[in-house]
């Protein structure tokens, strides 16, 4: 296969060690830079006088992925290598970070949620990039993928880690602490593999804005089923980030950040399971387990409280990792598997976070909006278990509905050419 000029031929020794590492380090200031201030963000809103606020900050990332998948993740990266990219995004980026602590303000928080807009336009192509570069680099071995993809979960847990340690959860300078690594990593940007940027067919500069190219990938009857499951698995993915903290508060749990830990602590034990899972089970089990898993816990959230079903809500935590991790990671390989014969890797991937993160979210972020208006002020228990039937009935249906439509064209294609 030929590699374009002035790029490096990273599928030559795809399992080298130095290569895994270098991946490895990109992952995780990838997701710390996300990490050091999501999680905390409307504590420290709330904290200063701007708390109205977090339901518009919070629905920034979702707009931000449509926009951002539109206009950086897949055109640029049409004529930009995604190492660039990376590198421009993210110190472009980082400087956002480092002012948005001043206007965290009740007289500028107006600001603040615009430019927190604009900062995420730039980070959400990153996330499809990142996984482009690295799918890209391992070449064939994409098995070796969800090895380097934990240390995105770990670089998240970490960035948690230092911002409680450093008392800095309710302050707005966990954006200072994100600004310092989203610059480190757009200069360690500059040391990545120079994979090949999707190449620019001859065609309009209408298709080439709309990347027509990606899109069509949905003509293929199982990519096309696969993307439509992955967005509405995508609504209640949502409601789990939104409300799952009221929930585990509302059921007596009084260290509610720990207790959500094991979700995160989950999700990087079965990433490194990820490898061997998917050589011995292939995409089709791995996300129908996930979608399936979905379902699983939010019915245990229906019938978890906080006597003698505690149990419930812990297990439903601790799924967190086979619900991402199944669906998302395995998603993301059966997504590079589909578009690299066509030379658009970048742009399926950009394609993907629009429809997970962005469309599917922001309806998640809806939808979770309309039922959470229907309970008390102060919701019990009870109300809580109401409100989580819709999520695990909805996902309990996409999971049958891909179960009975999926079909894994790129193993049934190697087994025929395997009897060849």
């Amino acid at each position: 296969m030929a590699v374009a000029e002035g790029s490096i031929d990273v599928t030559a020794n795809p399992a080298d060690g130095w290569l895994t590492g270098r991946l490895s380090a990109l992952m995780f200031m990838q997701f710390f830079v996300w990490g050091a201030w999501n999680v905390t963000l409307g504590l420290a809103m709330q904290t200063v006088g701007v708390g109205h606020l977090i339901a518009n900050a919070f629905s920034v990332g979702p707009i931000a992925s449509i926009v951002g998948s539109f206009l950086l993740g897949m055109a640029a990266a049409r004529y930009v290598a995604p190492r660039m990219l990376m590198v421009i995004l993210h110190l472009v980026g980082g400087a956002i970070l480092f002012v948005l602590p001043g206007l965290v303000t009740p007289e500028s928080g107006t600001t603040f949620v615009w430019l927190l807009l604009g900062y995420m336009i730039l980070y959400m192509p990153t996330v499809g990039l990142a996984n482009t570069i690295a799918l890209k680099s391992f070449g064939e071995r994409t098995d070796n993928f969800p090895f380097v993809r934990a240390f995105g979960t770990l670089g998240w847990i970490t960035a948690g880690l230092i911002i409680g340690w450093a008392g800095l959860s309710a302050s707005p300078e966990i954006f200072r602490v994100a600004a310092v690594v989203s610059v480190a990593l757009g200069l360690y940007s500059f040391t990545l593999p120079n994979v090949a940027s999707d190449t620019p067919r001859d065609e309009g500069v209408v298709r080439q804005v709309l990347c027509v190219e990606a899109f069509s990938l949905m003509k293929q009857r199982s990519f096309l089923i696969f993307v439509t499951c992955a967005t509405l698995i995508s609504i209640p993915l949502a409601m789990y980030y939104a409300y799952a903290s009221a929930y585990v508060g509302a059921a007596g749990i009084e260290n509610v950040g720990g207790t959500l830990a094991i979700g995160q602590m989950s999700e990087l034990l079965f990433m490194f399971s990820m490898p061997w899972l998917y050589r011995r089970f292939g995409v089709k089990p791995l996300l129908l387990v996930g979608m399936a898993a979905w379902a699983l816990r939010y019915a245990l959230f229906a019938i978890g409280d906080g006597g003698d079903s505690l149990w419930a809500i812990y297990v439903g935590v601790a799924l967190h990792g086979v619900c991402y991790d199944f669906f998302f990671v395995a998603g993301a390989i059966y997504t590079g598997t589909i578009a690299t014969p066509k030379g658009v890797n970048a742009q399926a991937q950009g394609m993907l976070t629009l429809f997970t993160y962005g469309l599917g979210m922001l309806l998640g972020s809806q939808i979770g909006g309309l039922l959470y208006a229907q309970l008390p002020a102060t919701p019990s228990i009870a109300d809580w278990h109401q409100m989580w039937w819709y999520p695990a009935i909805a996902a309990a249906a996409i999971a049958i509905l891909f179960q009975l439509t999926f079909r894994d064209d790129q193993k049934a294609l190697g087994k025929m050419e395997a009897a060849r």
